[in-house]
């Protein structure tokens, strides 16, 4: 069986983006283990499955590279939209349902897509340790040398901790830097630091914002690049009107045989 993909970046966070709202394609975990190995397979953070959904320009179904279903991604609803743009499903502004929602988009004059995020509305909060979800479940984690942290190691330990182990969770570690807010992510689903994470972004923005109760725009600095999350803070507690600001860009399109010898020689890795 062959089936067309794009692959996607947003600010390094890659993804394999299929149009599948015929239904036709039907994939097992396995093959999409396959489809986001970077050895075997296409190589990606993530798999992605554009859909129909009746009353919304498309929805969105996101697996991350273990091939399991998961929960919101930023980064990848973002490329998502503009990967429907390019179908012709939108022009000015979209509406799409994913796992966490309903969420819009629209394209900014500098070419960005910026994609409107679920509300916050609670916070755990330790002395350089917070705990939220923003479609995706976060730890997000402050500390003074940012290129010191050994992100796998360190994420690995909380992501599997006793408290977060069933589930899992996303560890986030950041730093204030000069013109921007400095982050590192580990993610649960890849099991490895990933250049940009969108969820987290968003996460860590909402956590730098000051004392009042306003809008704000925090520039954040991923590995792979540079990304803006607007938002309205509330109280500490709760904050809307959530954006998430940054690059989709199309790296490749391409088929590939879901038969191939290649997928039966990284059958035998597992």
């Amino acid at each position: 069986m062959q089936i067309s993909f794009w692959k996607y970046e947003g600010a390094g966070n890659d993804f394999i983006l299929v149009d599948n709202r015929q239904g036709e394609i039907q994939l097992h975990t396995e093959q999409i283990q396959w489809l986001c190995d970077r050895h075997f397979g296409i190589g990606a953070d993530g798999f992605i499955l554009l859909l129909s959904a009746e009353g919304y320009d498309f929805a969105m179904q996101y697996f991350n590279s273990d091939g399991r279903e998961s929960t919101m991604c930023g980064n990848g609803g973002r490329c998502l939209a503009d990967f429907a743009a390019r179908l012709g499903l939108w022009k000015d502004r979209c509406s799409f349902l994913a796992i966490d929602g309903p969420h819009e988009a629209y394209r900014m004059e500098n070419g960005w897509i910026a994609l409107h995020m679920k509300d916050v509305a609670s916070i755990e909060r330790s002395y350089d340790t917070a705990v939220l979800n923003t479609g995706s479940p976060h730890l997000v984690k402050y500390t003074d040398h940012l290129d010191q942290v050994d992100v796998k190691t360190e994420g690995r330990k909380i992501r599997y901790s006793e408290r977060f182990a069933s589930e899992g969770i996303n560890v986030n570690f950041i730093e204030y830097g000069q013109d921007a807010l400095l982050i590192r992510t580990y993610e649960r689903g890849v099991e490895d630091e990933t250049l940009a994470c969108g969820t987290g972004i968003t996460a860590a923005a909402l956590l730098a914002a000051g004392h009042e109760a306003r809008s704000y725009r925090i520039p954040v600095q991923a590995r792979g690049g540079r990304l803006e999350v607007r938002f309205k803070k509330i109280d500490d507690q709760h904050f809307t009107d959530i954006w998430l600001c940054g690059p989709a860009t199309p790296v490749f399109t391409g088929s590939i045989d879901l038969t191939s010898t290649a997928f039966q020689e990284f059958l035998q890795t597992l």
